[in-house]
């Protein structure tokens, strides 16, 4: 029988647990799981039995519905439950071994049809899956890292301090005290579930032995009790590359919550603030930057300085450049960490009025002024 069919999923509805709608997106489940977490915590509620019960049923709908071939069973258990296996002919008790009889069966042959066991019936509509129970994993954790611009540009390794349920470091995670080891469970012989017969068929519960896990702690480890996790502070490193953009999430796998006793680690996703530049912009793996330029370096041409992130640049602006012309220096953008290279610096020209002028400025740009208006009048304003 497939291990991920479990009594559980007839009986309760995990949507209603978590409180979202039966087609809530991953991101919409994920979302209610952890507010439920986080107020009925343990942690949070010392002491408090019902708290830490609503707890482990919210983990419980999160593990199925936050696993997406987990929730596409759980989804056509509940519809073939709810309709009691409508289309297929009507199941009759009376099977050997417990075994479903399905009449009219369409696979060929006449009569009834033995097909196996609900996990077999339940293989037959998901594709032919088969297999022993998925072990769960560890839950995944996020933290939050803040570098300069400077530092997003280059690359940097930045340290973490994770707080909050780690690997036993005396039992290596095993739960088993040193020197012994898990055996497997002689209830339900590793496999986490046992069947339970339900009339016409039998359903698979949590071995009420293991707890599901397959395996049990004879001698507990005398530090984690046999938990094989402790509460503790980790310390680590991790390695930010060069044009990393704000927001990006970096994944370390394995560096998450430890799952139960045997079973792999979650993993930890690392959110990354990148701070403003002063001078430069950015989009995507260009960087912008707004030039201010003279009138008479806009309309006669001139040859500028311009800054990147390895020194400056020459930029030639031509003669008549208007005010928010943008240029593409090529290569002098933000690292592309993927695809290497880099990307080009987008130069805007802002033309420079200034506030304040000197006798002689005046005196200048009034003489311009009039050349302008005689030009105009005379028609030959657009002579150069």
């Amino acid at each position: 029988m497939n291990g991920d069919i479990r009594r559980e999923w007839f009986e309760k509805d995990y949507y209603q647990v978590l409180g979202v709608a039966k087609n809530a997106s991953s991101a919409e489940i994920k979302k209610a799981y952890r507010r439920l977490a986080q107020k009925h915590h343990p942690d949070a509620n010392s002491g408090n039995k019902e708290a830490e019960e609503r707890f482990k049923e919210v983990s419980a709908a999160y593990d199925v519905l936050g696993d997406e071939d987990k929730r596409k069973q759980y989804d056509q258990v509940r519809e073939m439950a709810a309709s009691g296996f409508a289309g297929v002919g009507g199941p009759r008790a009376g099977g050997r071994g417990g075994e479903v009889r399905v009449e009219g069966f369409p696979f060929g042959g006449a009569g009834f049809q033995d097909i196996g066991d609900l996990g077999d019936l339940f293989d037959m509509f998901s594709g032919g899956r088969r297999g022993r129970t998925r072990q769960q994993r560890g839950t995944d954790l996020e933290t939050e890292v803040r570098i300069s611009f400077d530092e997003a540009m280059a690359g940097t390794t930045v340290p973490l301090r994770v707080q909050g349920p780690a690997t036993c470091p005396t039992c290596g995670g095993s739960g088993a005290a040193p020197g012994t080891a898990p055996i497997t469970c002689p209830v339900c012989g590793g496999a986490g579930t046992v069947n339970e017969n339900q009339g016409f068929f039998q359903v698979a519960r949590t071995c009420p032995r293991c707890s599901g896990s397959g395996r049990v702690v004879e001698h507990p480890c005398p530090e984690c009790g046999g938990s094989g996790v402790v509460q503790r502070t980790r310390e680590f490193s991790v390695r930010i590359p060069a044009g990393v953009q704000d927001g990006a999430r970096i994944r370390l796998a394995g560096r998450g919550e430890p799952g139960p006793a045997g079973s792999r680690p979650g993993d930890l996703f690392v959110v990354v603030h990148v701070a403003p530049h002063e001078v430069f912009g950015r989009k995507g793996s260009d960087l912008t930057l707004d030039l201010p330029v003279t009138y008479p370096d806009a309309a006669l041409e001139a040859n500028l300085q311009v800054p990147t992130l390895n020194g400056s640049v020459t930029l030639k602006v031509p003669a008549g450049t208007q005010s928010g012309k943008t240029f593409r220096i090529r290569g002098k953008g933000a690292p592309k960490p993927k695809k290497g290279g880099a990307g080009d610096l987008l130069v805007t020209v802002r033309v420079d009025v200034p506030s304040k002028l000197s006798r002689e400025e005046k005196e200048l740009l009034g003489r311009l002024r009039e050349a302008q208006q005689a030009s105009a009048r005379t028609g030959r304003g657009g002579e150069r």
